[in-house]
């Protein structure tokens, strides 16, 4: 969800993250101070900040540009752990250090440049919503292709080992938000 503030200018971003449901069972190893078979908000807390805070390091996974410029980020608020079915949802707000206008372009990626997490957004045409716009602005959702078809499959072990942030092989996977303001 792109934030924007009653001024018309982005406040951040909220993520939430659905974990597959094996990382989500280690992940909840030992979490269940109550042995009620269920994980409880508060059971997750600890794991919610320690996720969130882990994320500094490869920058949320996230990008943000408004008008070409690229955005810088805040330390993350706000963030929350639950258990839905078999699987970990990690939510929190990502704020930009400086709101920013967004101008007629606004471009959000979420993706891993060295290509070790993968990201998928939700299925559907609302995968990414607009929280506050200003009247009129839309948000489009593109989403990579498939590694398959990238020739992802030839690549050989080595090539992988040798990723880096740096490297951005991973940017062809993003998934894209784009958002038109008038």
């Amino acid at each position: 969800e792109i934030v924007f503030q009653p001024d018309g200018k982005v406040a951040g971003i909220r993520h939430r993250w659905t974990f597959d449901p094996m990382i989500s069972a280690a992940f909840t190893q030992g979490l269940d101070a109550n042995g009620d078979g269920r994980f409880s908000p508060d059971e997750l807390k600890d794991l919610a900040r320690e996720n969130t805070e882990s994320l500094a390091e490869h920058g949320y996974y996230t990008q943000l540009k408004t008008n070409g410029a690229k955005q810088e980020f805040d330390a993350p608020r706000d963030p929350a752990m639950a258990h839905e079915k078999d699987s970990l949802v990690l939510s929190f707000f990502l704020p930009l250090k400086s709101p920013a206008s967004a101008g007629k372009a606004l471009a959000l990626e979420v993706f891993d440049p060295a290509f070790f997490v993968a990201f998928a957004l939700a299925p559907g045409d609302d995968a990414a919503r607009l929280a506050g716009a200003p009247k009129g602005c839309v948000a489009t959702v593109t989403r990579p292709k498939p590694a398959e078809a990238t020739g992802g499959k030839n690549l050989s072990e080595s090539f992988f080992e040798a990723l880096t942030a740096a490297s951005a092989y991973g940017a062809q996977f993003a998934n894209r938000v784009i958002v038109a303001c008038p």
